[in-house]
């Protein structure tokens, strides 16, 4: 007796619905598989982002003494004339001290402030202008502590003298005590961080009338459009005889000039969208960084930046406090009156101001067909950012 041949198809009795459940649940575990995948992956970039702004927040020194020196006379400080506004004082520092500064001289455990600049930031956050404090500027220094832990006298000197008597707490109180300006902020950067920065930007672009041949800053530059790498740039900043006409106002004219070339690159596409280069970035600004306790950590920084980058480049203003020779010292500074309170009574009340070569601002929609009572904007000598550079 002859048995024929199963019939083709899936084996009866459920059979198909057995194979269906079979295949579920290989789409149920694949599925588990490819979900606890992208979790892995998710962690994992979750995981390096938290790395990356650890590493980034640690780099960054807090200012706790200056903090705890300034808490002390917070009744004598000014009052906030202008709400939202903000006023963040920047002190390049000359120390010698720290890692690859000892190179740019002996460090006699002092330190200077080469550079400060008092920053403004309207309340409106749609500009923001840089003031330069001379160094030379004679100016009331009042009684600080020093690093020792002895107190100092007050003292009328020379305005890079608060930084060398009382390091950043001295600076802040010299000037609000110069412009009765509420300091909201503060930052020190050293040498070896400013080059880094620029290092990091992959160099800033200037325009040189002439060649440069100082062998002090070791800078040796032709003339024309130059792309200057860290080193450079530093020597460039500081140079003070063989570049224009030797004063210290033309040194504060070219770093002002250099600083808006600056803040140009980084706000370019090639950095903000190149995460290797956004980190250097990062990485160098944050490492060069002491600030005061609101601003040491990373997400301080970014509420900060994040507030002020839609800025445009012609409303990010620099110029000098209007200042003369002294009277009994033409190597050193004083201020010009009444032109400087005027310009520290606009900041304090945060009001426009123009610089040579940048049109007034416009009168809001709102007051144009009628007659104001307010003084036009004042203009002082300066550049924007937009105006850096060859033209």
């Amino acid at each position: 007796m002859t048995h024929s041949p199963p019939p083709c198809g899936p084996p009866s009795g459920g059979s198909s619905a057995s194979g269906t459940g079979i295949a579920r649940r290989r789409r149920r575990r694949w599925a588990k598989g490819a979900g606890l995948g992208a979790a892995v992956l998710v962690a994992a970039a979750v995981g390096a982002g938290w790395t990356v702004y650890a590493k980034l927040s640690s780099n960054i020194r807090a200012d706790d003494a200056a903090a705890a020196e300034l808490g002390r006379y917070e009744r004598e400080r000014p009052a906030v004339r202008a709400p939202g506004a903000r006023n963040i004082l920047l002190i390049g520092s000359d120390t010698r001290a720290g890692n690859g500064n000892d190179r740019y001289g002996r460090d006699l455990g002092s330190q200077r402030s080469d550079t400060t600049i008092l920053l403004h930031l309207a309340a409106d956050r749609r500009g923001a202008t840089a003031v330069s404090i001379p160094r030379d500027l004679m100016v009331d220094v009042p009684g600080c502590l020093r690093a020792d832990g002895t107190r100092g006298e007050p003292v009328f000197a020379m305005f890079n003298h608060a930084f060398e008597l009382g390091g950043s707490a001295c600076t802040v109180r010299t000037v609000e005590k110069l412009t009765d300006i509420r300091v909201d902020h503060h930052m020190v950067v050293d040498f070896s961080g400013f080059k880094d920065m620029v290092d990091a930007v992959g160099g800033v672009r200037v325009c040189l009338k002439e060649p440069v041949d100082d062998k002090a800053a070791a800078l040796r530059l032709p003339a024309g459009e130059v792309t200057l790498d860290g080193e450079q740039a530093l020597g460039y900043v500081r140079a003070r005889e063989s570049l224009g006409d030797g004063s210290d106002t033309e040194r504060m004219r070219r770093q002002q000039r250099f600083l808006g070339a600056l803040v140009t690159r980084v706000r370019g596409d090639d950095v903000l969208l190149n995460p290797v280069r956004l980190y250097a970035v990062l990485d160098a600004a944050t490492s060069s960084l002491t600030t005061d306790p609101g601003l040491a950590d990373l997400g301080g920084l970014y509420r900060l930046v994040r507030t002020v980058r839609d800025i445009p480049a012609a409303r990010v203003q620099f110029l000098t406090v209007p200042r003369q020779a002294y009277v009994y010292d033409a190597d050193r500074d004083q201020l010009v009156e009444p032109e400087a309170e005027k310009l520290f009574e606009r900041l304090r009340l945060d009001q426009p101001l123009v610089v040579a070569g940048q049109a007034p601002q416009k009168p809001p929609a709102s007051q144009k067909g009628t007659k104001s009572s307010a003084s036009p904007a004042p203009t002082y000598t300066g550049n924007t950012a937009a105006e850096h550079g060859c033209g």
